[in-house]
C-alpha cells in the first residue's frame, strides 16, 4: 500500500486536458478531443495554446492504476475471486463488485469481504 503522501508527491501537476474552444457548443466537454484542422493552432503546439496530453504526464509505475486511497483495485465476481484476489495481492486490495453480479451474491462477497478485512469500493 501507498500512502497518500506519497502519491500526490509522485503525481505530476497536470493541466486539464480540454479542448473547449472548438465544441463550446457540447457544454463542458468530459474528455480531450484531438484537434485535427489544418490550421488549428492548439494542434501546431503553440506556446499560448492549452497542453496536449503526452506520455510525460504519465504517472511513475509504483503509483500508475492505484485507487486514491493507495490501494490495489480488483474486480470480483464471486467469493472465489475475493480469496484468489487476497492470496495474490494480500491485504493491500480494494474490492469492486462485479455490475452482473445479483444481490444474493453481493451479500455473501461482504460478509466473506468483512470476514478478511477487505474494503469494498461499491
Amino acid at each position: 500500500m501507498v500512502d497518500k503522501e506519497l502519491m500526490n508527491r509522485l503525481k505530476k501537476k497536470k493541466p486539464r486536458f480540454l479542448n473547449l474552444a472548438r465544441y463550446w457548443k457540447l457544454g463542458a466537454v468530459k474528455s480531450w478531443r484531438k484537434p485535427r484542422g489544418i490550421d488549428n493552432k492548439q494542434r501546431l503546439k503553440l506556446k499560448s495554446r492549452p497542453k496536449h496530453p503526452t506520455i510525460g504526464y504519465k504517472n511513475p509505475d509504483i503509483i500508475r492504476g492505484l485507487h486514491p486511497s493507495g490501494l490495489k483495485p480488483v474486480i470480483v465476481s464471486n467469493v472465489k475471486d475475493l480469496r484468489d484476489a487476497v492470496e495474490k495481492h494480500g491485504k493491500d486490495i480494494i474490492a469492486y463488485i462485479a455490475g452482473t453480479v445479483g444481490e444474493r451474491k453481493r451479500t455473501e462477497i461482504r460478509q466473506e469481504a468483512a470476514k478478511l478485512g477487505i474494503k469494498l469500493a461499491n
